[in-house]
Order: C-alpha cells, then sequence, then structure tokens
C-alpha cells in the first residue's frame, strides 16, 4: 500500500479523491476522535486509505460533504478494513447515519487466527515484520484543534497505511485454517455495532472517596451536585471531570458556605469554574438547604 498521503479539507479536494475511494476493491479506514474531554466523543479525523493513497479527512470543515461515503461503506463488493473498529462505526453511523457491509477486522481477525496481543501495532509487526513507535501521548492528542501538527498528520497516516497490506495477510491465513463463516460471523457483529448515550449511575456518587465520612445532610449534598454534574456534562458535551472532579464535589458538599466567596475560599471551587457554574451550583446548595429546613 502507498504510503502516500492527502490531507482533504475542502470540498473541490474531496471530489478530487471520491473517483478512488469509490471504485477501490477494498479500503482502509479509521478514524481519530475525542472520548476524553468530551461527553460524547467527538470524531476530529477520518482517515481513508487505498493502494494509492491515503486520505486525512477533515469533517470538521464545513465545506467537506462526506455524504457519498455513505455509499461506498454499504457497498457490499467492497471490503473496509478497520482495526478494533467498533467505536469508528458507532461515531460515524451516529453522527452520519452510515450503514457498513463487507467490514473485516484486522484485530478480530488475529484473535481469531490466535493472536495474544492484539494493538495494531503488535499485530502488524508479527504479520508484516514491520515495526511501529507509537508514541503514548498521541493517545490524548488535541485532534479538534487546527492546524494538525505533522506528528498528529505521521502518526494518523501511518496506521492506516499498512491496514491493507495486513487484511491481505490475515485474510489468506483465515482461508488456510477454514475459518471463513467464524470470521464472518464476527465481521457481522461489529458492521451492526450502534452508539449508546452514556447511562447515568443513580449511586454513582456513593463511590466518591470520602463519601461514608460525610454527615446525611452532606451526602444529599453529594448526590445533587453529581446529578447536576451530569446534567451538565450532557447539555455542553463536555467530559464530567472538565465540569467539576470527584474531589471538587466531595469538597463543595463539606463546606458549609453558600456564597460563591466561600466557595473559592474555602470549597474547592476555583474562580475559573466560579464564573461559569458556580450560580448552578449555588442554587443546588441552597435548595438542598430548603429542603432540609422544610423536614
Amino acid at each position: 500500500m502507498n504510503g502516500k498521503w492527502l490531507w482533504v479539507d475542502a470540498g473541490q479536494k474531496l471530489s478530487k479523491v471520491r473517483e478512488d475511494i469509490e471504485t477501490a476493491d477494498v479500503i482502509a479506514i479509521d478514524t481519530e476522535y475525542d472520548s476524553f474531554r468530551y461527553f460524547r466523543e467527538k470524531l476530529c479525523l477520518l482517515q481513508i486509505g487505498t493502494e494509492r493513497c491515503i486520505y486525512l479527512i477533515d469533517p470538521l470543515d464545513t465545506a467537506t460533504d462526506l455524504a457519498f461515503l455513505g455509499g461506498v461503506f454499504a457497498d457490499a463488493n467492497q471490503v473496509k478494513v478497520i482495526h478494533a473498529g467498533d467505536n469508528d462505526i458507532r461515531i460515524l453511523n451516529r453522527d452520519y447515519g452510515f450503514e457498513f457491509a463487507n467490514v473485516f477486522d484486522t484485530h478480530r481477525a488475529a484473535s481469531l487466527l490466535g493472536s495474544s496481543h492484539l494493538s495494531l501495532s503488535s499485530v502488524i509487526e508479527q504479520y508484516l515484520g514491520v515495526r511501529l513507535e507509537k508514541p503514548k501521548k498521541m493517545q490524548r492528542s488535541r485532534w479538534e484543534k487546527r492546524p494538525l501538527t505533522e506528528e498528529q498528520l505521521h502518526y494518523a497516516a501511518e496506521d492506516t497505511q499498512h491496514l491493507i497490506p495486513l487484511y491481505r495477510r490475515l485474510n489468506a491465513e483465515i482461508e488456510a485454517r477454514g475459518l471463513q463463516w467464524q470470521a464472518a460471523r464476527a465481521f457481522e457483529g461489529i458492521a451492526a455495532v450502534r452508539w449508546v448515550e452514556k447511562k447515568f449511575n443513580l449511586r454513582g456518587y456513593r463511590g466518591i472517596p470520602g463519601y461514608d465520612t460525610l454527615p446525611v445532610e452532606k451526602k444529599r449534598r453529594l448526590r445533587d451536585l453529581y446529578r447536576w454534574r451530569f446534567r451538565k456534562a450532557r447539555e455542553t458535551n463536555m467530559a464530567r471531570f472538565m465540569i467539576l472532579s470527584d474531589q471538587d464535589l466531595f469538597d463543595i458538599a463539606k463546606s458549609d458556605s453558600l456564597s460563591l466567596d466561600g466557595l473559592v475560599r474555602n470549597g474547592g471551587l476555583s474562580p475559573k469554574k466560579a464564573k461559569h457554574f458556580g450560580n448552578e451550583i449555588l442554587d443546588i446548595l441552597k435548595s438542598g438547604e430548603a429542603e432540609e429546613k422544610s423536614r
């Protein structure tokens, strides 16, 4: 597979690569998304590889119309190669409604063949003899920022570059061992996965360190803050820890203060978070206080 890659961030450029993607017998698919800083994973980059080129497609560019990929992904005559692609498929289906047919997942294929180390770099090294250096810091890279760095672009292209050769090697092994039926069942299951919204854990606040040390009324405060944080995270699409950490929740619940100044001084609330969320937090605390007095 050619290691050449092309950054695609505008409609007119996309039209030039569409023919290559649509007419390829096999394409490789990968994505980069941020599931660390967001409540719902944010798709930041889509990589499509053919024998000729790897296309790094920017889904954050509003001029990029990806609708044509719906026909590509649903084409039963074209192989779509992914690695542990469950979340890729979930997110692409969630954001664009794409359906998938004729998927080949190299992670599941390697597992079926008995491999014990199933990261993409491990499988590539085992079956292709190519060693990849995968910096751990890239796992939480800021993929939504533009422009992407050269290191990010190289990382995104490198994974995709090896997927088609890896598919050919793994598929040949599967056929040689007569495992086509088992593989097909596994791949159909992956193609059918769907994204599901995070569920609220009603009792999750009880697992916050220090919960058992709080008096009853402050346990209720912690419960109310915990519920508010989940609602706020869902509403703003921010990771819960970016709104308030568990420690923040505990410190606020434990505090006796019912003022913003007091919470900033003694309650573990930073000035920045007081500015963004302070009034809502005070409303929760005062509401709980009024409830306690009415008991």
